[in-house]
């Protein structure tokens, strides 16, 4: 395809992404809703920053508003509560035979599909490590995992399009006929990002710190009961193994995913999970209800308790409305918890 690529959402994914494709020659059309981001792309470009590659790219930039005609690509890189907000924005800009692309996290394939029609949607896993620092600017701190797939498992034409589009960006990218297992592989280790963002502490001191381990695991152990009660099976990446936080999971081959994943985080220049910088840095809501709340429902539904995500759920609440403090102490809080179950 010869069409422009639309990426809606031009903040830490969608920013790291367009700006390499627009590099290697693709047609990219950058839609944000921040005007001063969107300002700063059309007069200066939009800069990666970071130890992997540094550069500024001249690329094109709109406001939602001023988006017209219709794209057969679509990348939505928008935070998972935005979903389906900007999914109706988008709407009328998808071509009849087009689809859109959720490079998020979370599951909003789903909320993506109920706006646009499920037969439209292509789910994508990504994990690298990337932060929006100002406007224009973008920090790419580290390679991670990227994986495709179509909802229904099918090999198809526009995934393998899409692939090859992906792959100018991340070689290693591949696909997948159960993008379902990898997306909860990411909700599995989305809540150990939740349990290390209600503190100062970076990533990898958080899991490395054995005092914390018990809370940690509680915490992802509540996640992939709930997948294995739906059926599941999660994916493994980047040193998270959900076997090892399965009901009933090996203590060593939890100690020994721990290890992995502490060296994945120490190798990126983002230290931070996206979600600390939401509470700590632009102090604005984050996506603990688009990523855990669909947990705690499915758990409700399945018939799996999930005391400490709801714990965690309240507590990121509490931080974001400035009635908790980012603190070790609130670590502790849930590690009581968990104790008591």
């Amino acid at each position: 395809m010869n069409d422009p690529l639309l990426i809606w959402g031009a903040g830490a994914i969608g920013g790291t992404i367009g700006a390499y494709l627009a590099r290697a020659g693709e047609d990219v059309l950058f839609v944000d809703s921040a005007a001063d981001h969107v300002a700063a792309m059309r007069s200066a470009g939009l800069t990666i920053e970071g130890p992997i590659k540094a550069f500024s790219q001249p690329v094109r930039a709109v406001l939602p508003e001023e988006v017209e005609g219709r794209f057969s690509r679509i990348l939505l890189c928008v935070k998972a509560h935005h979903t389906e907000a900007a999914s109706r924005a988008l709407r009328p800009h998808l071509a009849e035979n087009g689809y859109v692309a959720s490079f998020q996290n979370g599951l909003n394939e789903f909320v993506i599909g109920e706006a646009v029609g499920i037969e439209h949607v292509i789910g994508a896993f990504i994990n690298f490590g990337a932060d929006y620092m100002a406007p224009g600017r973008i920090l790419y701190g580290g390679r991670g995992a990227c994986v495709l797939g179509e909802m229904d498992g099918r090999q198809t034409a526009r995934l393998e399009a899409l692939h090859r589009l992906l792959l100018k960006f991340e070689p290693n990218a591949i696909m997948t006929d159960d993008i379902l297992g990898y997306l909860w592989g990411k909700l599995g280790y989305g809540a150990l990002l939740f349990v290390t963002a209600v503190t100062d502490d970076s990533i990898a001191d958080v899991l490395a710190a054995e005092e914390h381990r018990p809370v940690l695991v509680a915490t992802a152990r509540e996640a992939m009961a709930v997948a294995a009660a739906k059926g599941l099976r999660p994916r493994g990446f980047n040193g998270f193994d959900p076997l090892a936080f399965a009901p009933g999971g090996d203590g060593g081959a939890v100690d020994a995913s721990m290890a992995e994943m502490v060296a994945f985080n120490r190798r990126s220049a983002k230290s931070h999970s996206g979600i600390w910088r939401d509470l700590a840095i632009r102090r604005r809501r984050t996506e603990v209800d688009a990523q855990l709340g669909p947990i705690v429902t499915d758990g409700a539904t399945v018939g799996v308790a999930t005391p400490v995500l709801r714990r965690l759920i309240a507590m990121i609440h509490e931080i974001e409305e400035g009635a908790r403090g980012l603190d070790r102490a609130n670590l502790a809080d849930l590690a009581d918890l968990a104790e008591t179950l």
